[in-house]
């Protein structure tokens, strides 16, 4: 039995409310981080939902369409209490970024049909496709809301002026960026442009694809066919370099009888009142025991000295999170 429930927030104005830590589902049934087990993922997604985690996150990428699949089953038990946001603009089949009007109407159609839903509730532009006005996909992607399709929108790894531009067009809910004490440079313009707009932040990746947890000391400890294998954070010599910055991270933890997971996530909850926007980190797992303990980081406070000793650690993360970073915010700002 579960001894708390987390708080409930408020995306956006007139947005959905939902539990201030979410699910991110991507690897819950794909490999993307190693091998998976569908009954205890499907006891994951259940015990996420009883500790009041109502945001699940998916895309039509994942496991070219299965990840959605997987979550069809949950979503059919759970359809009031759940809100589901999924995205368009990846292809693994025919490799790129699709931003063009009959691809998103497409796509929208095809995500519907796996999740068995009549409507998403919020919808993301995975990644940006530089070579079309972002104003003309808001446009169409409005018209998904118009249409009753989509209730609310989303923008993934976008820049300030990206989402000033969207939100021009349609009000924009939520940004999703990899946000966490490893991967900061989203505070520099698009947290704050977000706060200006009422748009809340969806940080995947919050505890750095893992080693913020202290399990991935190394890159030799990964299964093949593990994503973080293409990532320069694992690679040369940086999964031991970035692994070593996390003295601070365990010495709080101990101090807060928690683990550095926890501690983790709470900073990144700090964030909300740092910049005055929704903060809603969608950490994602395949075991029910990893979802009790991130829900957890939600309760803990951290002190001054505690945030001020963690505060340096972005800055000698050795690595890019991405081999391009062409396709993130960072890399366009």
């Amino acid at each position: 039995m579960n001894e708390f429930t987390l708080d409930k927030v408020r995306l956006c104005a007139g947005g959905p409310m939902v539990g201030r830590q979410g699910f991110g589902a991507m690897g819950i049934n794909t490999a993307y981080y190693g091998r998976t087990d569908a009954s205890e993922a499907r006891a994951t997604l259940e015990q996420a939902l009883s500790l009041g985690i109502t945001l699940f996150d998916t895309a039509d990428a994942y496991g070219n369409g299965a990840n959605e699949e997987f979550l069809a089953p949950f979503l059919a038990a759970h359809r009031d209490d759940v809100t589901i946001a999924t995205k368009f603009g990846l292809d693994n089949e025919k490799p790129g970024i699709f931003n063009d009007p009959a691809y998103i109407r497409a796509a929208a159609e095809r995500s519907l049909r796996r999740l068995g839903v009549d409507h998403i509730d919020l919808y993301y532009m995975h990644r940006r496709d530089v070579s079309v006005p972002i104003e003309e996909t808001a446009g169409v992607m409005a018209e998904l809301v118009t249409a009753g399709k989509v209730l609310h929108l989303g923008l993934s790894e976008v820049t300030a002026d990206e989402l000033r531009a969207a939100h021009s067009i349609h009000p924009i809910a939520a940004v999703q960026s990899e946000w966490s004490l490893f991967s900061r440079d989203i505070e520099t313009g698009v947290v704050p442009a977000a706060a200006a707009l009422g748009t809340a932040l969806v940080p995947y990746s919050p505890l750095g694809r893992g080693v913020l947890t202290g399990a991935v000391p190394s890159l030799q400890g990964l299964e093949a066919g593990d994503v973080r294998h293409a990532m320069p954070r694992f690679a040369g010599g940086n999964d031991r370099a970035n692994h070593d910055l996390l003295a601070p991270l365990r010495e709080i933890a101990a101090a807060h009888e928690a683990t550095p997971a926890q501690i983790a996530l709470a900073w990144l909850h700090t964030r909300q009142d740092v910049f005055g926007l929704p903060v809603v980190p969608i950490p994602g797992t395949r075991s029910r025991g990893r979802v009790i303990e991130n829900a957890g980081g939600a309760l803990i406070t951290l002190a001054a000295d505690e945030l001020a000793r963690l505060d340096p650690l972005a800055a000698q993360v050795a690595g890019d999170r991405y081999a391009d970073m062409s396709f993130t915010s960072a890399g366009r700002e």
